[in-house]
């Protein structure tokens, strides 16, 4: 399936900014399922600084907001060719070690709510795949998809208390319960094809876990699912913070507003 993209993110600042920089994960991976067919981006009111492969794969963009500005534009856009496979990544690649991924983080610590939630799945005979889909289902039926609930720095154990929330506490849940159990878990950002609209106000998110002789494997705990050719990934981490797509520092100005739109649309391939 080929995917046409395009995101714009578009920063207000309330007085003229005397400094600031921003870290950008924006550009899809390179990996099994998927292939960039092209990719752009394109800065108003900053200046491309520096560009690198994180530790964990993510192609990252310093940007530097040009001194005096009061509005920020960044538009991404291109088209991504996929395929099915069924959720499954392959084996582990990046400069963190697996180990890594069994450490918990500030965002995904399994405290008495998750611990909780654990004790009410059912362990299927059919495996460990089939387990972690029953584990996202709990998840599904503990916290609601509700948007305004939570915030970027929500934990999975107050998500778990508030009973709402969106696709990053859902993954953060996921994880953290993956984890407390011992199997490798981490945080997915990217792009998923909506069936019933191009626009979107928000990118994505969902988890994948390490299952022995299969490697990497997706789950859309928001919406039951494992990823299919619908999704994009574009970065992972140990959590939201470390895949998060614009994280950065500012001096001289207040970021007032911040407007986020997505288009996500099926293209023909030419044969």
């Amino acid at each position: 399936m080929r995917l046409a993209i395009r995101h714009v993110t578009h920063y207000d600042f309330d007085a003229p900014v005397s400094y600031a920089l921003q870290r950008l994960r924006l550009t899809p991976k390179e990996t099994q399922g998927q292939r960039i067919v092209e990719w752009k981006m394109q800065l108003e009111g900053a200046t491309r600084q520096l560009e690198y492969d994180d530790e964990h794969f993510n192609h990252v963009m310093l940007i530097s907001v040009d001194p005096g500005t009061e509005h920020v534009r960044i538009t991404c856009e291109g088209m991504v060719d996929t395929e099915d496979s069924a959720g499954v990544i392959g084996q582990h690649a990046g400069h963190l070690p697996l180990w890594a991924f069994l450490n918990r983080t500030p965002l995904t610590v399994a405290g008495s709510r998750v611990r909780q939630l654990i004790g009410a799945v059912d362990r299927s005979a059919g495996g460990l795949v089939e387990t972690l889909h029953n584990l996202s289902a709990a998840i599904r039926e503990e916290v609601r998809y509700e948007p305004g609930i939570t915030e970027v720095d929500t934990t999975a154990e107050e998500a778990l208390e508030h009973g709402a929330g969106v696709c990053q506490d859902h993954a953060h849940i996921f994880i953290a319960a993956a984890r407390a159990i011992g199997i490798p878990a981490r945080y997915v950002s990217g792009y998923l094809m909506m069936n019933d609209r191009v626009d979107q106000e928000a990118s994505h998110a969902w988890a994948e876990a390490h299952v022995m002789h299969l490697g990497w494997v997706g789950f859309d705990i928001s919406n039951g699912i494992s990823p299919d050719p619908r999704y994009v990934r574009v970065a992972t981490g140990r959590d939201y913070r470390d895949a998060a797509p614009v994280t950065g520092i500012s001096f001289g100005g207040n970021s007032e507003g911040l407007s986020v739109r997505i288009e996500v649309e099926q293209q023909s391939v030419e044969q």
